[in-house]
Order: structure tokens, then C-alpha cells, then sequence
């Protein structure tokens, strides 16, 4: 497997993280996973921005611009073997190495990897569970950052699969809903498509921006809100979104069958939007 690792390309062995780098103990980073078709990533232009305001707020310095990085991918993805049809990328930013304690170094030499993969495999619909231990916390800065800290989510979905589900839902410190483990979250009530808005938790995720941008377009029925989680029981459809699976449907919550076929209409519907866009 070749990697590319601060500007060139190389065999994965051959990679070497500092011992002393920050992202790997404190999580001081960020990072963004993305689509690619024939040796071009999706939506480079929305990744970046993300990416961009992430490490604006962190304070790391982007070691490249977003020419350099679809270049990179470009080689990258060649060298592997994925430059035809679908692949996925992450990109992996850190604030690199730095003394013993919290504050980071005045000066930082940020540490910076793309690795390529093959798209994931289908899944199928998900067996969604309400997690009760681990909350959002809409409050923190670092909600609207795609972090490389991501402990709540490994425990949310941990519970998740305790309780025989293999998704997590989240609410927030105030008890309503905000995300998926790993995904933004899209629950269909009445015939309106709701999602929990960026100011309760949710990360601006890229798919999840242009969904409703698409939706709206095309008359589609959403609506950014403060979501009790009570409504889930009047819920229809319910659906996640994120950048390498697309959208993915809710078959049931907390083990409560949903009454809509599964995909439903509007979870076809908005599935079909990204697809043409």
C-alpha cells in the first residue's frame, strides 16, 4: 500500500509518526474523508473549505492548497490502483510534534497524510439505538470541527452494539437530537424532512449541506430545527447521511420497526438528488 505523507509518496512501511506528535497524543488535528471517481475527489471545493475553517480555529497551518491536494490524490490513487471508478481518501492533519503539556508549540510543523482506500462495501439498512451514556455537546467549539477526537462516537456506537444495533443516535447536553456516530442524522415526520441543526451538535457535514441544498431546490419539504427526541416515535422515515456512504436508511429505532417501506419515498427521493447532483 503507498501512502502520500508530507508531500511525497510512500510505501506505508516506510512512514514514521513522531512519537512526540500531537495529533497522535492529544487528537490536536483534523481530518476529512472523501469520495473520488476516476482519480478526482467529489466536492474538493466543500472538503476543503471544512478542512480549511477546522484548522483556522485549531491554529495549524495548511502545508498545502487545494490544486496540491487534488494532485496528491490524483498520484495517490494512481499508484494504488484506484484511479478508475470509486475510491475513498482520508486526509489526516495534525498539529506535529511538541513539548510535554497542553499548550502547543509557538511554531508548528504540521504533519500531514492522505491515505486511499477502496469504497466501502453496501450495507444495509441500519438498526438504530437512542444511546443514553454518551451525549453531544452542542456547546463545544469543537462540534463544528471534524476533529480527530472521536471517542464519543466509538463509545456511542460500542453501546449501540450492546444493545444489539449497529448505529448510534445522539442527543445533546439538552436532551435533544443531534448526529449519528459518524454521520448527520435526517428524521421524516408528516411528510417534512427535519435534521437537527449545526447550533444543536450537528457537524456541518459536507453531504448533509448539499442535501439541503438540493432538496430545497427542488421543493422538497426541510427544515433545520431543535429536534426533542420524543419526535422519533412519530417518525416515518429516517436516514443518515455522511461522504463515503452517501445516504444510508433507519430500518428501526431502538428496536421499534419504522411504519414506512425501507428505503422510504423521500429517503429514495433525497438519494436520488445526490445522485444526479
Amino acid at each position: 500500500m503507498i501512502v502520500w505523507h508530507q508531500g511525497a509518496l510512500r510505501p506505508i512501511e516506510a512512514v514514521r509518526i513522531d512519537p512526540t506528535d500531537r495529533g497522535f497524543l492529544l487528537a490536536d488535528g483534523c481530518f476529512e474523508t472523501m469520495r473520488a471517481r476516476d482519480g478526482r475527489i467529489l466536492r474538493l471545493d466543500r472538503h476543503w473549505a471544512r478542512l480549511a475553517r477546522g484548522a483556522a480555529e485549531l491554529g495549524i497551518p495548511l502545508p498545502l492548497d487545494p490544486t496540491a491536494l487534488a494532485t496528491a490524490a490524483r498520484e495517490l490513487l494512481l499508484a494504488n490502483g484506484l484511479a478508475r471508478g470509486e475510491a475513498a481518501l482520508r486526509l489526516t492533519l495534525s498539529r506535529g510534534p511538541g513539548p510535554r503539556g497542553l499548550l502547543p508549540p509557538e511554531e508548528p510543523v504540521p504533519n500531514l497524510l492522505l491515505v486511499a482506500f477502496p469504497p466501502p462495501e453496501p450495507v444495509p439498512p441500519a438498526r438504530a439505538i437512542l444511546v443514553r451514556r454518551v451525549r453531544r455537546n452542542e456547546l463545544s467549539l469543537t462540534s463544528r470541527i471534524k476533529s480527530l477526537a472521536y471517542l464519543d462516537s466509538i463509545l456511542a456506537l460500542r453501546e449501540a452494539h450492546a444493545a444489539g444495533g449497529d448505529e448510534a443516535l445522539l442527543a445533546n447536553t439538552a436532551g435533544r437530537l443531534a448526529c449519528a456516530s459518524a454521520a448527520n442524522l435526517f428524521v421524516v415526520i408528516e411528510g417534512r424532512i427535519w435534521t437537527p441543526s449545526v447550533e444543536e451538535g450537528a457537524l456541518p457535514g459536507v453531504t448533509r449541506t448539499v442535501l439541503l441544498e438540493r432538496a430545497r431546490a427542488a421543493g422538497l419539504p426541510v427544515v433545520e430545527a431543535q429536534l426533542p427526541r420524543h419526535l422519533l416515535a412519530h417518525a416515518t422515515e429516517v436516514f443518515t447521511t455522511n461522504a463515503l456512504r452517501g445516504v444510508r436508511s433507519i430500518a428501526s429505532l431502538d428496536g421499534r420497526n419504522l411504519p414506512e417501506s425501507c428505503p422510504g419515498p423521500l429517503t429514495c427521493r433525497v438519494r436520488e438528488l445526490l445522485e444526479e447532483e
